[in-house]
């Protein structure tokens, strides 16, 4: 008990230990497995009755809305969009762009024909479908068909007659030139559309169909043009008619007035 009692702390560790590392004993639980089935089976029947009646609901509907998007495809496909009739119109397209081809070559045809050098010089400029060349033409035509007659030469009423007739041919000449470069541009136009259609898909088809319809307009708009010109020549050539007319009356009346005075003398 001496020794005990002088070993005391060490003691009272050693104690404090085994008491600590002692395992204690455990607690059983009893589990009702009744009402843990029954919880299942329950939300088993929410999952099926509830939950899987909304999920077939939305299966039915999809199934619907898949078996009309499947009935609109064919119908496009088959009634809007056949394979074989856009083929064809791609066919269609090929064939329409050879007749362009053709019109395009008969257009360029080298039509030139004058052999001398003023003509030929005045006739280059006239058949060169270029725009920038409208320049030259003044200088060349007066060259070829002559300058108006200076006041000692001609009358002023004559000068104005040849002024006015000089004026239209040259104007005339100058439109025939823009109207051919229009015309190119036109024809590279139908070429591009009529490539663009040869390729295009069926929703695309209308859109370069409206390209079409407004380039048919500026076509029509330059065939008017190229109408009010030819208008333009016609009703010089019907004033100048006229205007020889009225000359012939004035000379054949100064004849008469000088013969007159003559008798009278």
């Amino acid at each position: 008990m001496n020794w005990l009692w002088q070993q005391r702390s060490p003691v009272i560790a050693l104690l404090l230990v085994v008491v600590l590392l002692v395992p204690q004993p455990a607690r059983g639980q009893f589990v009702d497995w009744a009402a843990v089935v029954a919880a299942i089976e329950a939300i088993g029947s929410a999952i099926n009755n509830v939950i899987g009646t909304g999920l077939r609901a939305i299966n039915s509907a999809l199934g619907t809305a898949n078996n009309l998007l499947n009935t609109i495809h064919s119908f496009f496909l088959n009634e809007v969009y056949p394979e074989q009739a856009i083929t064809r119109a791609h066919g269609a397209v090929g064939v329409v762009q050879g007749i362009y081809n053709t019109i395009r070559g008969l257009v360029n045809l080298n039509v030139a024909s004058a052999t001398l050098a003023n003509p030929r010089q005045l006739e280059s400029v006239l058949l060169s479908r270029n725009p920038a060349a409208i320049g030259q033409v003044g200088g060349r035509f007066t060259t070829l068909y002559q300058p108006v007659p200076t006041e000692k030469d001609a009358p002023p009423a004559v000068r104005d007659l040849i002024d006015m007739t000089d004026a239209t041919s040259q104007a005339a000449f100058k439109k025939a030139i823009a109207i051919d470069a229009a015309a190119d541009q036109l024809m590279n136009a139908s070429d591009q559309l009529a490539g663009e259609l040869a390729q295009a898909a069926p929703g695309t088809a209308p859109m370069i169909e409206a390209q079409s319809a407004a380039m048919l307009v500026k076509a029509n708009a330059l065939t008017q043009s190229a109408m009010a010109e030819l208008f333009r020549i016609r009703a010089i050539d019907m004033a100048n008619t006229g205007a020889g007319l009225k000359f012939n009356a004035g000379y054949a009346s100064d004849t008469r007035r000088n013969v007159q005075d003559m008798f009278k003398k």
